[in-house]
């Protein structure tokens, strides 16, 4: 079965860091825009970073920006999500998607149909 596979996630203190990976298994990840999301408890899923298939563009959350750092590896066929100075508003569960939708779209539009997801990894972000 064709999907993604997200890890790294886990407990980390205020203002530390962690790297979240999203492999394509069954599934080639550089002919699609890939987006990182996130959902805490009674929230509403927020679009944190995307990643465009065509020219490596990105999109940020304002509420990450200068903090996450997302990227791609084609040859290791996965997308990564670095995570600086996080905070206790960071804790979520994290999902990777993937789409040919373009980037901000696939961020921001609720809309938007994935042709792939993940089953997705917790982050806890508490002292």
């Amino acid at each position: 079965q064709s999907q993604l596979v997200e890890s790294g996630g886990g407990l980390v203190q205020p203002g530390g860091s962690l790297r979240l990976s999203c492999a394509g298994s069954g599934v080639t990840l550089d002919y699609y825009t890939i987006g990182w999301f996130r959902q805490a408890p009674g929230k509403e899923r927020e679009g944190v970073s995307c990643i465009s298939r065509l020219d490596g563009s990105t999109y940020y959350a304002d509420s990450v920006k200068g903090r996450f750092t997302i990227s791609r590896d084609n040859t290791k066929n996965t997308v990564y999500l670095q995570m600086n100075s996080l905070k206790t508003a960071d804790t979520a569960v994290y999902y990777c998607a993937a789409s040919i939708a373009s980037v901000q779209p696939m961020c921001v539009s609720t809309s938007i149909a994935f042709d792939y997801g993940g089953q997705g990894t917790q982050v806890t972000v508490s002292s």
